[in-house]
This record gives C-alpha cells, structure tokens and sequence, in this order.
C-alpha cells in the first residue's frame, strides 16, 4: 500500500472540523502534540511529526478519544513519559493505548494504509506485548459492531470516500502477519 499524501488528509480533517469543533489538523516539525487555541492561535491544534500519515491518524485518533473536557488541556492533560520506560511504565502506556491504537488501526484502513502497532519505547527495549495487540484487535472489532463515537464516525466515513476504499469488514482486521 503507498501512503497517502498528507495534504490530502489534513484538508479533509479541517473541513469536517475547523468550524464544527474550531479544530485543526496541522503538520509539525518536531514531536507531535495537542494545543488548545489560545490568544495567538484562534483554533485547537492537533499538530502531527514531520509529515508522517502514521503520525496524523495517531494524533487525530486521541483527539477523537479525548472527551471535551481534555481537549481544553495542552496534550489532552495526559502524561507522557519519552522512549526508555520500565516494563510497568510500558503496561500503563499500554493501557492507555488500546482505544487511540483501535481507532488508528480503523482509520489507516479507511485510508488504504497498513497499521502497525506502536510501543513507543524503543530504547527501552520493550516491544508492543501479544496482549497489547489482542486488546487493540478485540476493541476494533467492538468498535465495528457497536458503530464509531460520533467525530470517528463522520472522519472514517469521508476518509473511505477521500482515499477510495471500501466499507469496512470486521475481516480486514487481523493479527496474522502483525
């Protein structure tokens, strides 16, 4: 599968979002991050890292996730410790992940894309655990067939029209080969 082009993605997200949400999708040079809009900046911003599709569906899937409460907070207020966790640090950030990482996963299907899963621990040497990727899997096929939260919802359904895909199938969701 060939990515898309990350231009695309962020017109479609701000014109579903900009003025029902006054949230924007922007293309960072650096690490990826959440900001509420604030006196310089009229709209909320979910700023992904250095052009990457991945980076974009991953940070639009907390911005979906995040309740309205949380998107008045830089970040959605939730803490975040850098690559070189411990092995319970990683099972909290695991823990965390599950509903972001199903709702990734669904949108790089929706936008033709290969998902892989995301440890985000690299130098700490701890992968994404065969329980992490069960539990991100069981939750896609939850979230099939108990229907998308709203904002998800209305994303996935213009992504598959954007990136010509078809309806989703809870079949196009598998482990093997993962």
């Amino acid at each position: 599968m060939s990515e898309p082009n990350c231009t695309q993605l962020i017109n479609l997200f701000n014109s579903l979002f900009r003025d029902t949400h006054n949230t924007v999708l922007v293309k960072g040079d650096d690490e990826p991050i959440y900001l509420p809009a604030d006196e310089n900046n009229p709209h909320h911003r979910v700023i992904f890292a250095h052009g990457f599709f991945a980076s974009a569906l991953h940070e639009i899937a907390h911005w979906c996730v995040a309740g309205a409460e949380r998107r008045k907070l830089e970040d959605f207020g939730y803490w975040y410790k850098p690559d070189g966790r411990t092995a319970n640090e990683q099972a909290l950030f695991e823990k965390v992940e599950v509903a972001p990482q199903a709702l990734e996963w669904i949108m790089a299907q929706a936008c033709g894309l290969k998902f892989n899963f995301s440890a985000d621990n690299l130098s700490g040497g701890i992968g994404a655990s065969d329980s992490f990727r069960q539990n991100v899997h069981d939750r896609v096929h939850q979230l099939l067939e108990n229907g998308l939260p709203d904002r998800h919802r209305q994303l996935v359904e213009a992504m598959l029209l954007e990136f010509k895909q078809p309806p989703l199938q809870a079949a196009q969701f598998s482990l093997e080969g993962r």
